[in-house]
């Protein structure tokens, strides 16, 4: 089913009406309008209080940023080293079909705007089929790529008639020599044609440039006049002075610092409306056909509208930049699991993501601003070196597979039970006479882990990531697989499966419960108790790395109703 799936998609590809090339706007045109963007409304109405892309500070995530690829055709000094850096295996990587799959997902869940970024996307052989699958998608607004601009006279056009609706280039240096001596590479020439052809072909090109001392910003009123005749949007960007995770912030070049530069040589340099969610600020040189903007991530943060999410090449949904909580979603999938657990997998990790990131609490904005280094709580932009996968059902299954044998060899000497019959055979309880009702168990384990994994836990800082979080999610899709775990389970359809993670400091340990419910002719507890355990299990894994002194315990049923025996624990006094 799922190969003519994948069949049905690239026959539609193929078989779909070419899009028209672009109308040029009447803005780019005249270079008249002033407005850094417009307001863009979406075509149905979404529920954003229940969108698994809303998080708990009630921001809604529209934008959808999918790395494409690692590689990258420039070697530029301020990324890599000159050899580059190490690549993960291919197999690693999503293929084309998990990308569409996962863009379609956001897509149904409310995304309405893609990016397409790297390394450098255009690398890629099939980005000009990728672009027209991603235009394809219902309801899906606009799609973008950011990209170096090496090869864009080649492929603009290419990627225009697919429907590529913006591109930005990122260019650090006007001057020919610097930027091979950045880039490690020629082709200055080539990106800076590439910025004229978009320009011919009707787009209104985002131009990055990183600001860095002592490295470019002598040429920070050079962008400022490339503005002037090409309409350009030129944003500088501020240096993200992280290395490793230790914080230089003597290359940092703030906004204000800038602005006070540029407005030295043309004072009439005003600020312009901006969006609701824009994170570049808008200013222009009036009479000037381009803008300049400024995406102030160090000095003023855009935390607050932020909406935007990031998939990695290699598959992990990333809530914030500079956040290290990284979920999995390539892991999920070749798991085999259903679309609706990968969008709960996409709900919990919005759900933990923090009003802001820790760079910008008000006492490191203020260390900022007085030179001084915030905590080393960052890692470098380029670095992928980090994967924090889910818990996946099949390694789960791997795990508990070898204990059947034992389990069904026990079962011969039993024969009384219901689950054996008179020749000592394991046999399915038949529970077709049974009436059906509503069953609903509860069960709960604890997995004490010491005093220094529970203030890891807290601060987040395992470098498998959220443990809880992921400790959730492992147990609800265990409860879900409970009849391929366990030997004569029943395989049932369950109408909800909910697991609770807590950390109890004083106890120095993780508390599970799990709560499960279904319509049906049999009770649930081995899939609550499943649940508690496959959690308790993945807590240990994610943990291990740090001390092996861990102990899981008290996995118990706390409770079962809707059968012929209900059961509720009863708590010692």
């Amino acid at each position: 089913m799922r190969l003519l799936v994948k069949y049905a998609n690239r026959l539609l590809c193929q078989t779909a009406a070419p899009v028209p090339l672009r109308q040029k706007a009447s803005a780019a045109a005249t270079g008249s309008l002033k407005l850094a963007t417009s307001a863009q409304t979406e075509p149905e109405r979404v529920n954003k209080q229940d969108s698994p892309l809303t998080d708990t500070f009630g921001r809604h995530h529209t934008y959808l940023r999918i790395s494409l690829t690692e590689r990258c055709n420039l070697r530029c000094d301020y990324c890599m080293p000159a050899d580059g850096v190490p690549l993960q295996p291919k197999a690693n990587l999503l293929t084309t079909e998990e990308i569409i799959r996962l863009a379609r997902i956001f897509v149904k869940q409310g995304v309405r705007k893609i990016r397409l970024t790297g390394g450098e996307p255009t690398v890629r052989r099939d980005i000009v089929d990728m672009v027209a699958e991603m235009k394809a998608l219902p309801q899906l607004e606009h799609v973008g790529i950011t990209t170096n601009g090496l090869v864009l006279t080649r492929l603009l056009l290419p990627l225009q008639r697919a429907g590529l609706d913006s591109l930005n280039i990122s260019l650090d240096t006007l001057k020919k020599d610097r930027f091979e001596k950045i880039t490690r590479r020629k082709g200055w020439e080539r990106v800076i044609a590439g910025i004229d052809l978009a320009v011919q072909l009707g787009y209104r090109p985002k131009v990055n440039c990183v600001l860095m001392r002592n490295f470019n910003e002598d040429e920070v009123c050079d962008f400022v006049e490339f503005t002037r005749d090409r309409p350009v949007d030129v944003r500088f960007i501020e240096y993200m002075p992280f290395s490793g995770n230790k914080w230089h912030t003597d290359r940092l070049i703030s906004f204000k610092e800038t602005v006070e530069l540029i407005r030295r040589q043309w004072p009439e340099f005003e600020a312009l409306p901006n969006g609701p969610n824009d994170t570049s600020k808008a200013f222009a040189v009036p009479g000037f056909k381009g803008q300049v903007g400024f995406i102030t991530s160090m000095t003023e943060h855009f935390c607050g509208s932020c909406n935007r999410l990031r998939l990695t090449a290699d598959g992990n949904i990333k809530v914030c930049l500079f956040g290290n909580k990284e979920f999995s979603l390539r892991d999920a999938m070749r798991s085999d699991v259903s679309e609706e657990d990968l969008v709960d997998l996409i709900g919990a990790a919005v759900r933990r993501k923090k009003r802001q990131h820790a760079a910008f609490s008000p006492r490191h904005a203020e260390s900022l601003a007085d030179g001084e280094s915030p905590d080393d709580t960052h890692r470098r932009l380029a670095d992928t070196s980090l994967q924090f996968p889910i818990a996946s059902a099949a390694l789960l299954h791997h795990h508990l597979h070898s204990h059947r044998s034992q389990l069904l060899q026990a079962a011969r000497h039993c024969s009384t039970l219901s689950h054996v019959n008179a020749q000592g055979k394991a046999q399915m309880v038949d529970v077709g006479e049974k009436p059906t009702s509503t069953r609903l168990a509860r069960a709960e384990a604890t997995v004490i882990v010491g005093e220094r994994l529970i203030q890891l836990i807290a601060a987040n800082e395992l470098a498998k990531g959220d443990v809880l979080s992921v400790a959730q999610l492992a147990g609800i899709l265990g409860a879900k697989r409970t009849s391929e775990l366990i030997p004569l389970c029943h395989n049932i359809s369950l109408s909800s499966v909910k697991v609770k993670a807590q950390l109890f400091p004083e106890e120095q340990c993780v508390r599970l419960e799990a709560s499960v419910r279904c319509s049906g002719q049999t009770g649930v507890e081995m899939e609550a108790l499943t649940a508690v355990s496959i959690a308790a299990l993945t807590v240990y894994d994610m943990c291990k790395a740090v001390s092996h002194d861990i102990c899981i315990t008290n996995i118990r049923l706390l409770s079962k109703s809707g059968g012929k025996r209900d059961y509720q624990r009863q708590e010692q006094s």
